[in-house]
């Protein structure tokens, strides 16, 4: 019996010997400079160019050429900013400032375009006595003064005809900023016929076919912490 155990403890012990050099020979040993188990969040250096193949690209303009350029465009701005629609260092410049300091996409002319649409419109729909795109232009306070004007001609039996001939200049004259409030006031002169008649048709104001040349003073108002991007009529009077 003890033979018997003997020779299996000897064949055993073979076996291990054997699935162990195996094991070894296929996996290796560890000397020591074995690369260290991949990392993808470890910050790896760029891969080093050879000496002979290194392109030399342009210089980089120093901080200080480059502080200087955008101090230089900085200062030529304000000469181009209001070209055509204010002059440097005036109060209407100012307050153009004001405004576009507020208002990141303001733009005087895009302004006027839509300023002289709306005087169009205003006077045309006032001739009318259309109420409802007059609320949708006026303030409260000019809606109110224009919509008794209309009461009254109403009562009298009145019939306004008004024609446009044509806008000749749109001049912005003043503009300020009241806290978020934009005001800007613009100068209109245009070319209008225009006729009043009575009940029985009969010419009680203007003429049918004179032109006549309107200067008219508006100022428009926006409310810029609104989303409305719409301009209204706040105030009115006639130039000179």
């Amino acid at each position: 019996m003890q033979e018997v155990f003997d020779i299996y403890t000897i064949i055993f012990l073979a076996l291990a010997v054997f699935i162990f050099l195996r094991l070894r020979s296929v996996l290796g040993q560890r000397t020591g400079r074995e690369r260290p188990p991949y990392d993808p969040y470890a910050a790896r250096e760029p891969a080093r160019p050879a000496a002979d193949n290194v392109v030399a690209l342009p210089n980089r303009a120093s901080e200080s050429s480059v502080k200087k350029t955008e101090e230089t465009a900085e200062s030529a701005a304000p000469m181009e900013r209001w070209k055509g629609v204010a002059e440097v260092g005036s109060p209407l410049a100012a307050g153009l400032d004001a405004v576009a300091g507020t208002d990141r996409e303001f733009d005087p002319k895009h302004f006027l375009t839509g300023a002289r649409a709306a005087y169009e419109m205003i006077v045309n729909a006032y001739a009318e006595g259309d109420r409802r795109t007059l609320k949708n232009l006026l303030s409260r306070e000019v809606y109110d003064g224009f919509e008794a004007a209309i009461v009254e001609r109403e009562k009298r039996g009145d019939v306004v005809e008004s024609r446009f001939v044509s806008i000749d200049n749109a001049t912005i004259t003043a503009a300020e900023l009241r806290g978020r409030s934009a005001q800007l006031t613009v100068r209109f002169q245009s070319k209008l016929v225009s006729v009043t008649r009575n009940k029985a048709g009969e010419i009680v104001d203007g003429s049918a076919d004179k032109v006549t040349d309107v200067t008219d003073v508006w100022t428009f108002a926006r409310d810029l912490s609104s989303r409305d991007p719409n301009w209204k009529l706040v105030a009115t009077e006639a130039g000179q």
